[in-house]
């Protein structure tokens, strides 16, 4: 070993690697410390705790999801399942949201959209809020996925694991991602997670044109 045989100096250099390997190693565990958070920006977001997605009696829900009949924009129920109960780290396909008749048939609304639960039926997401329904779709066109904002998320019923920033209902559903961008947190959604049609329409089996879309 060098420090062995240039003597004292040797052993100035070798105390110094090991200084600078310390120094370097201080600085990735504060790193990964401090990335805990980064899946979130600011504070109105709510951290859930992890035990909310715990394995339950379907997956990660308490239920199957909806049925066809109580789904809107043509979801298929079988899609439904699968990714708010049974998928974590993957979502449906870039653009699938797209596929469906979500587009024209909030067109014809003109107004904000509540995008409700697939399994529960719980209020998630009212969009759009502060802005228009064009910056809402080309948010969401240019990410693949139905983007929200902090402002369009309904707290009660929404959280986010800081670690992962999953975004998950209360009951275990699983949502989509926070993926926050220079303006802030934005929730990358799946639409298949957030649409059940709204729960007074599925009790009485009265639908207006939207809704049968």
């Amino acid at each position: 070993f060098r420090g062995t045989e240039l003597g004292w100096w040797g052993n100035v250099e070798v105390v110094g690697a090991v200084v600078v390997v310390a120094f370097v190693s201080s600085l990735f565990l504060l790193g990964a410390m401090g990335n805990h958070g980064s899946h979130v920006k600011g504070a109105a977001a709510m951290i859930g705790e992890a035990s909310l997605m715990d394995p339950k009696a379907h997956g990660t829900c308490n239920q199957p999801a909806k049925p066809d009949s109580e789904l809107r924009w043509g979801v298929p129920h079988s899609l439904a399942d699968q990714i708010s109960c049974f998928t974590r780290k993957y979502a449906e396909n870039a653009g699938y949201w797209e596929s469906t008749s979500f587009l024209a048939s909030i067109q014809q609304a003109g107004e904000p959209v509540t995008f409700y639960d697939s399994v529960t039926g719980a209020p998630l997401f009212v969009a759009p809020q502060g802005r228009s329904w064009e910056d809402f779709v080309a948010e969401s066109r240019a990410h693949g996925w139905p983007s929200f904002r902090d402002e369009e998320v309904v707290w009660d019923s929404v959280r986010v694991l800081a670690s992962s920033g999953e975004t998950v209902s209360i009951t275990g559903t699983h949502l989509g991602h926070n993926l926050p961008d220079r303006k802030g947190n934005r929730y990358c959604i799946n639409i298949a997670s957030v649409a059940a049609k709204p729960p007074d329409s599925a009790a009485t089996g009265e639908q207006s044109e939207e809704l049968r879309r």
